[in-house]
C-alpha cells in the first residue's frame, strides 16, 4: 500500500497548530438515483463554473479507510448484496468554512445507513474513526461566511427524500483541500444496490 504524506499544519479553533498526515484513502460514496443524480449534477456544475470551482459527481460518504485493494473489493460486494437502496430525508442547505463542505444538502441519519456504514466497515475489516454526517456537497470552494449563507439560502430543493442506488468506491488524498486534489479523484469499482 502506497500512502502519500506530508505533514501540514493545521490551525484549531483553539489557535494551537497540529500537524495532519495526508494520506491516499478509499471513501465509499453513496450514488443517488434519478431524478435527483440529474438534479444535482446540473446544481453542481453551475456552482463550478460560477464561482471558478472543481466539478464532481454527486455523492454521500459513507465511509473513509486505508487504500486497500483487496478489502475494497470485499466491502463493496458485501454491502451491495446487503443493502437495498436507501431513501435518504434533506434536512436543510447548509454551509461551512470546510473546503469539502463549502456548500451541501444536509441529510438525516436513520438506521439503513448506519447499517450500511458498519457493514462497508466490519468488510473492510477497517477501524477507522470515520464519523458518519450524512450529506451530499454542492460545492468546494473558500468562500466568505457570508457569500457561502446567501447562497445557501437561494438554494431550493424541489424533493424531500433522495433514493441512493448505488456504491462507488474513489480513491482521493485525504483530507481533500484543493482543486488539483479533487482532480485527481479516481472511481475504482462500482456496485449497484441489490433490489432483493
Amino acid at each position: 500500500m502506497r500512502e502519500i504524506l506530508k505533514a501540514t499544519s493545521l490551525n484549531c479553533k483553539s489557535g494551537v497548530s497540529a500537524f495532519v498526515s495526508r494520506r491516499t484513502v478509499i471513501a465509499y460514496w453513496l450514488i443517488p438515483a434519478e431524478p435527483a443524480r440529474s438534479f444535482f449534477q446540473a446544481a453542481i456544475n453551475d456552482l463550478a463554473r460560477r464561482y471558478d470551482a472543481p466539478p464532481f459527481e454527486p455523492h454521500v460518504t459513507v465511509h473513509v479507510e486505508a487504500n486497500d485493494t483487496d478489502a475494497t473489493e470485499k466491502a463493496l460486494s458485501t454491502a451491495a448484496h446487503e443493502r437495498q437502496p436507501l431513501k435518504l430525508n434533506a434536512v436543510e442547505i447548509g454551509h461551512s468554512s470546510e473546503f469539502i463542505q463549502t456548500l451541501f444538502v444536509q441529510f438525516a441519519l436513520n438506521t439503513k445507513l448506519r447499517q450500511l456504514n458498519e457493514i462497508v466497515r466490519d468488510a473492510a475489516q477497517e477501524s477507522s474513526h470515520y464519523e458518519l454526517k450524512p450529506h451530499l456537497s454542492l460545492l468546494y470552494k473558500k468562500m466568505p461566511a457570508a457569500a457561502r449563507r446567501q447562497l445557501a439560502g437561494s438554494i431550493t430543493m424541489p424533493f424531500s427524500e433522495v433514493i441512493f442506488d448505488a456504491l462507488k468506491a474513489v480513491r482521493c488524498i485525504s483530507p481533500t483541500r484543493t482543486r488539483a486534489d479533487v482532480e485527481a479523484w479516481r472511481v475504482t469499482a462500482t456496485r449497484e444496490l441489490s433490489m432483493q
